[in-house]
């Protein structure tokens, strides 16, 4: 039903959404068992230890004294395609002040000189699950809870130094992660959660066996519930309680699934989930709050069963139709899209079913693009990477992959102030109101230096370590190994 032609049939075993890989049962189950009061207790222990492993700036633990000024550099604003020669960035306390001339003196500035290198906005992942990415199958075995956690602070602290300084977490408690990065606890990105993930029964975000069937009134929530991975939700007024709870929790937009995916156990792919007046109550909860709706969907059906409903950002959908591509455009809605190609970063799949869905995934993700151009529809970018501690190192390089469909200015511009707009859509919700993705007077001082410029090559973006010697977030240097 979903074959796209032999024209991307070079393209198998393809990416997809891990969420219901054997690692991700087994660490919702543990993460459940390990909710007891020994295991908080050894988790609070633990976490005093959390600074003693960053590699963060020592700079970064204190506010800066003063303000910062970055001379001798060339900028990419986040929106214009060419870099602005002959203007230094002044940063006072967490914002950019203004872009100052080369000569022009500033009192009382931490004079930062960069050399010639190149300034950018820090990047926004637009699809990520910053409690989930970083923690292997051989962890979610073995491993006590809380070292979940502390894998996860980890990893937030490396998300940051890979030049991510924002990320759209789309599913999974951040919410306690989010405020230890706030309070300046912990290094890591700014994120925006979406908290639990809201599905029906039987639908992506129902991680149940079949032995835990039925489900009945006097039963206890499932693991992933009570870990705050899933939320499972039937009829409106289900709906209505579980989207809810997660604005009371503090979710800045809401993760609803609506169709199968491709590890999932019991939800095939082509499965409709949410009926229209459910979907609808989720929008309307969200509406009420003055955010949106994001939804897992990859069918054509699924997705326009969430246009009609008002759901504001498609999240994969690579088995879309042209006829589809173009609802998407005329709403005015996003498509956030990931890099699930047949390549090295290609998720391993265990039976023939999954690996011929995997081959559809790669298929619909070249065609998704090249329709998502045609149509001028607002693509966000983001990776989706799951349970592959190895993996997230390659945060940077698989988004510049993207290159090979636009321009290197056009992908730098989507992962800067494209993304940024997005997150927008939270509107009152939204936890960080100010301009991010952008070099301007006003912004945050969220900013990145390259050895080179990602204009002519993007793979900068993609090795942090060899090429990013400044990054900074929020006006603190969480890395500067700039020469003295």
């Amino acid at each position: 039903m979903f074959r796209l032609g032999q024209r991307y049939a070079h393209l198998t075993h393809g990416g997809g959404c891990a969420c219901h890989s054997p690692e991700a049962q087994n660490l919702f189950a543990r993460m459940n068992a390990g909710l007891s009061r020994r295991s908080v207790l050894k988790g609070i222990a633990a976490s005093l230890a959390v600074a003693a492993l960053g590699q963060v700036d020592p700079a970064f633990a204190q506010a800066p004294a003063k303000s910062i000024l970055l001379r001798n550099v060339k900028i990419f604003n986040g929106i214009d395609s060419r870099l602005i020669d002959g203007n230094g960035v002044l940063i006072e306390g967490n914002l950019i002040k203004a872009l100052v001339g080369a000569a022009d003196a500033v009192a009382d500035a931490q004079v930062i000189d960069c050399g010639g290198r190149t300034l950018m906005p820090g990047m926004i992942d637009a699809h990520w699950h910053s409690i989930l990415a970083g923690i292997s199958q051989v962890a979610a075995m073995t491993a006590d809870v809380p070292y979940v956690h502390l894998v996860a602070a980890q990893e937030a602290e490396r998300t940051v130094l890979r030049g991510f300084t924002t990320v759209r977490d789309v599913g999974g408690p951040s919410f306690a992660l989010k405020r230890a990065i706030d309070e300046n606890r912990v290094a890591g990105p700014r994120i925006y959660p979406s908290g639990a993930m809201v599905s029906q029964t039987s639908g992506h975000g129902d991680f149940r066996m079949r032995t835990d069937l039925p489900r009945q009134p006097q039963s206890d929530l499932s693991v992933a519930e009570t870990a705050g991975i899933s939320a499972i939700a039937d009829g409106e007024a289900e709906v209505l309680r579980r989207v809810r709870e997660q604005l009371m929790l503090g979710a800045s937009q809401i993760k609803i699934m609506g169709g199968g995916g491709v590890s999932s156990s019991f939800d095939p792919i082509d499965s409709l989930q949410y009926t229209p007046a459910e979907m609808k109550a989720a929008v309307a909860a969200a509406s009420d709050w003055g955010t949106y709706v994001c939804i897992h969907a990859y069918t054509s059906a699924a997705i326009r069963r969430a246009l009609e409903c008002g759901v504001k950002s498609i999240e994969h959908g690579q088995l879309a139709d042209e006829e589809t591509v173009q609802r998407i455009a005329d709403a005015d809605a996003w498509w956030s899209i990931q890099p699930f190609l047949a390549d090295e970063d290609a998720n391993a799949k265990p039976s023939p079913e999954q690996r011929q869905q995997q081959e559809l995934i790669a298929e619909g993700t070249v065609r998704a693009i090249e329709l998502g151009r045609k149509y001028k529809v607002r693509m966000a970018l983001g990776t989706d990477i799951l349970f592959n501690p190895a993996g997230t190192a390659t945060q940077g390089r698989q988004l510049a992959k993207f290159a090979r469909w636009y321009d290197n200015a056009e992908v730098l511009r989507m992962l800067t102030s494209g993304n940024a707009d997005l997150l927008g859509l939270s509107g009152p919700r939204n936890p960080y109101p100010g301009e991010l993705g952008r070099i301007e007077a006003g912004a945050y001082a969220d900013l990145l230096l390259l050895d080179g410029d990602p204009l002519q090559d993007i793979s900068l973006i993609g090795d942090p370590d060899r090429s990013m010697p400044l990054v900074m977030k929020d006006g603190r240097i969480h890395k500067n190994t700039l020469p003295a």
